[in-house]
């Protein structure tokens, strides 16, 4: 009875988080009347929504750059199907449902311990992943936060009146991960916790492909909003990635709130907050809901797909 269990476990992980996917998707579309949501969305041009589409499926393609890396990492060579689908399902559910450990990093565990990928390097994987999530974060978080300073309103309470603080942080980290893989031969690890050592061209690998995912959600918002929104793109870049963070360390499900409010308070200045808010929605639908139903479809037909086999 035992053995059974554990054996129908991934299966039954897998429909936990599916269901929580659908609650997020739901929860999300009931905070907004359903006449606001389309006359906010109309009012986006078609064209933009166009290319919030088809930059979302790029974003989507760039995902499977973690896992495939991730595999060449842990020294388990695996068909690139199968590290695409890995990462097309586990990342957009960490980024809706929250949680990445225990959300994005079960789906992980589902399939790639169906592969028969060791327990150990499965962990490996997941941290590497994870690792590599925070690095394109510093590094360009890191980078437009030196250059282009934000001035942080004193309502989010935070530590620091200006991003550079965390610019020097973010990049000192980065810089730090860089040279430790390059000169040290010690592991770093508490517990259970592993930092993942890696050789350069990997290393390089984990920045490049993180950088480009978090420019294209940028991009994605920033196709989205209102056309009379007068702001650079650098320092459009800079006020996300500064929401993103809040939203992340805040372990909402996909910074829900957190986000939009870091955004209003700081874009309230070049474009009404009535027309930002339309532009958050469609964000939100396009970058955050079509993944993951995307996703959902694809652990649902998996799961049909094992069941046939076995």
């Amino acid at each position: 009875m035992l053995k059974r269990f554990f054996r129908l476990l991934p299966s039954l992980i897998s429909v936990i988080l599916l269901i929580a996917s659908i609650w997020v998707i739901r929860q999300e579309l009931q905070q907004y009347e359903r006449d606001d949501i389309w006359r906010h969305l109309a009012a986006i041009p078609r064209s933009s929504v166009g290319w919030a589409i088809a930059l979302t499926l790029l974003s989507i393609l760039v995902f499977t750059g973690y896992d495939t890396l991730a595999a060449r990492y842990v020294r388990h060579p695996l068909p690139y199907a199968q590290t695409a689908l890995a990462a097309a399902t586990s990342i957009p559910v960490s980024n809706s449902v929250g949680l990445a450990l225990f959300s994005g990093s079960a789906i992980r565990y589902r399939f790639y311990a169906a592969w028969e990928v060791a327990p150990v390097k499965i962990a490996q994987i997941i941290a590497f992943c994870n690792l590599s999530f925070w690095l394109g974060l510093f590094s360009v978080g890191g980078f437009l936060f030196l250059i282009q300073p934000i001035e942080i309103p004193t309502s989010l309470h935070l530590p620091v009146q200006s991003t550079q603080p965390l610019g020097v942080i973010f990049l000192s980290v980065v810089v730090s991960y860089v040279l430790w893989n390059v000169f040290s031969q010690t592991r770093l690890q508490q517990g259970r916790m592993m930092i993942p050592q890696v050789p350069m061209n990997l290393c390089i690998g984990q920045i490049a492909v993180s950088s480009l995912d978090w420019t294209l959600a940028a991009t994605v918002l920033y196709v989205l909003l209102p056309t009379h929104a007068s702001v650079p793109y650098a320092a459009y870049f800079g006020i996300y990635l500064l929401a993103q963070f809040a939203g992340v360390v805040s372990n909402i499900p996909g910074g829900l709130g957190v986000f939009e409010t870091v955004m209003l308070l700081l874009l309230r200045s070049v474009t009404p907050s009535s027309a930002l808010f339309g532009s958050l929605i469609a964000y939100r639908v396009v970058y955050y809901l079509l993944p993951l139903g995307i996703a959902a479809l694809l652990v649902a037909g998996y799961e049909v797909y094992s069941r046939q086999i076995d």
